[in-house]
């Protein structure tokens, strides 16, 4: 069991860890970040009983309900429901790149539960693929929703509402497509690994310029303190 737990939790620390020590400037506190994590990690429970009984009751029939309306619209909007109630108007959500690391926590602290009850069910022996595959994407799909809500909570571009709504819509659809691919059809490594790379790319990315809309607050912000004294 302890086996088990260490292969659970291990590699959403790994990548908690990791966007959180690439934020450069004012890092989160530690409780904060767990907190939010906790979060994440009790609502794996009330969802994975809303998907059971959408299955059971036959409303998720097909491939494409399973995999955009049982656990991407579900999993995604709670998520992006808690990050936006609970963490958005925070006082230590101040700068761009918060959100990715708010939103990661959160994203991961579902993965690991879901990793830990799926290696209890199924043997630890699939530890590396979940690792891989399952947890990685759920703390891309943070990245993404992270990325979206600094955007908004800064007012890049003055789009606030757009930003907040591909906050949501894009870690939907992206969440939507990978489930499409694994459920789908037996060929879905040959899918799989084309679409983890493009969004490992893009995440990447969204991190980096998150790093680089930070930069610009700060520097704007010593700019008009500088003014005013």
């Amino acid at each position: 069991m302890l086996g088990v737990l260490s292969a659970g939790i291990a590699p959403g620390l790994a990548l908690i860890s990791y966007f959180y020590l690439r934020d450069q400037y004012e890092q989160e506190p530690v409780l904060n970040v767990f907190k939010v994590f906790l979060f994440g990690a009790f609502l794996t429970f009330p969802i994975m009983f809303l998907q059971y009984v959408l299955a059971k009751e036959g409303v998720v029939g097909n491939v494409f309900l399973q995999s955009f309306i049982s656990a991407s619209l579900l999993e995604e909007f709670f998520k992006w429901f808690i990050i936006f109630f609970a963490v958005y108007e925070h006082a230590d959500f101040n700068e761009p790149y918060d959100g990715i690391v708010y939103a990661a926590s959160l994203s991961l602290g579902f993965a690991t539960v879901e990793n830990i009850l799926y290696l209890i069910a199924n043997g630890i022996e699939y530890a590396f693929g979940r690792a891989l595959f399952p947890v990685s994407s759920h703390a891309l799909f943070g990245v993404f929703m992270g990325y979206y809500l600094g955007k908004a909570k800064f007012h890049i571009n003055g789009k606030s509402k757009q930003w907040l709504f591909a906050s949501f819509f894009v870690p939907f659809v992206l969440h939507g497509l990978y489930d499409y691919i694994l459920v789908s059809g037996k060929q879905w490594l040959y899918y799989i690994l084309p679409f983890m790379l493009m969004l490992w790319f893009f995440g990447l990315r969204k991190v980096k310029h998150a790093h680089v809309l930070t930069k610009k607050y700060h520097y704007e912000n010593k700019k008009d303190k500088s003014a005013v004294i």
